[in-house]
């Protein structure tokens, strides 16, 4: 079934002639926006750009296809206009809780495209390191939307938004495989975090199913703190791999058997129009990382 998203994907390519500009400025990974394309070119029966060496152009069913979707993605302009007008998404505030590794990876988008589309709508953003105060804030009714692990019992809406990568860090040097077991790590000491912070039970879980207990060189409240003492020969780190800086001045190892965990968004049982819409750019900018 064709989305308007797909719609978006393929006039902004066609508009730019490039898949990667397209991408920037959708804010969209280049494999995404290409899937896309795909699925978009498989409904439609046939190719729709044709892949020359320094340009991308419309083949002949593309520019068939161009001035309706132009129309469809004015039309839903149109309508989202409307819409805010009548149920207030032009102004106002939302409030978001969020662990810190979620803040640090996949709301850095969804805040991006929220405040492009939502200009006058104001987030305020609260950060926990422990997904119990997580809970609680929620619970407390102190915001309107929690990101971070699945909660084991909610009563409001639970939306999955797929599982959390996590890497091990070591100095570029390190003599290990890019593919490593925890155990074989088990004679080092380990950048750890301190006790309040939720990732300590993460990597205690993961050693323990590993047989040993990870000994702290160093314990960190900050979870982006981890990978940069990592870098420096403290010893290993597991983190979420989307803490790890661009330029990271170390190396990132993969633990096998891989670690993750579930990420999920949950709100109260009736969200007004303002969370619900703020949800529906996080499930969307989550399932287009999945692809």
């Amino acid at each position: 079934m064709t989305t308007l998203r797909q719609l978006e994907y393929l006039v902004t390519v066609v508009d730019t002639g490039s898949f990667t500009r397209a991408a920037e400025l959708l804010h969209v990974s280049q494999p995404a926006l290409s899937h896309q394309v795909r699925v978009l070119e498989r409904d439609a029966g046939g190719p729709l750009l044709e892949r020359l060496a320094r340009a991308v152009r419309p083949t002949p069913m593309g520019r068939a296809i161009l001035p309706h979707a132009r129309a469809a993605l004015a039309d839903a302009e149109r309508a989202r206009t409307a819409a805010r007008r009548a149920v207030g998404l032009d102004g106002g505030e939302i409030q978001v809780a969020a662990v810190y590794s979620v803040t640090l990876g996949i709301m850095l988008p969804v805040l991006r495209t929220w405040h492009e589309n939502h200009p006058q709508v104001r987030v305020r953003l609260m950060e926990f390191p422990h997904t119990d105060a997580l809970l609680a804030a929620m619970t407390a009714g102190r915001a309107d939307l929690a990101v971070g692990p699945r909660p084991g019992q909610w009563e409001g809406t639970v939306t999955e938004l797929g599982e959390e990568e996590f890497v091990l860090a070591v100095p570029a040097g390190d003599p290990a495989p890019d593919r490593v077991r925890l155990t074989d790590l088990a004679d080092r000491s380990w950048v750890h975090y301190a006790p309040g912070n939720g990732l300590a039970e993460v990597v205690d879980q993961a050693c323990a199913a590993a047989g040993f207990r990870p000994r702290a060189a160093v314990r960190t409240e900050q979870t982006a703190a981890a990978p940069l003492l990592a870098a420096t020969g403290l010893g290993p780190a597991l983190v979420p791999e989307s803490v790890v800086p661009a330029g990271f001045a170390g190396r990132v190892l993969r633990p096998e058997p891989p670690v993750r965990r579930m990420l999920a968004a949950y709100t109260r049982p009736h969200p007004d129009p303002l969370t619900t819409a703020f949800l529906d750019t996080l499930a969307r900018h989550a399932a287009e990382g999945r692809a």
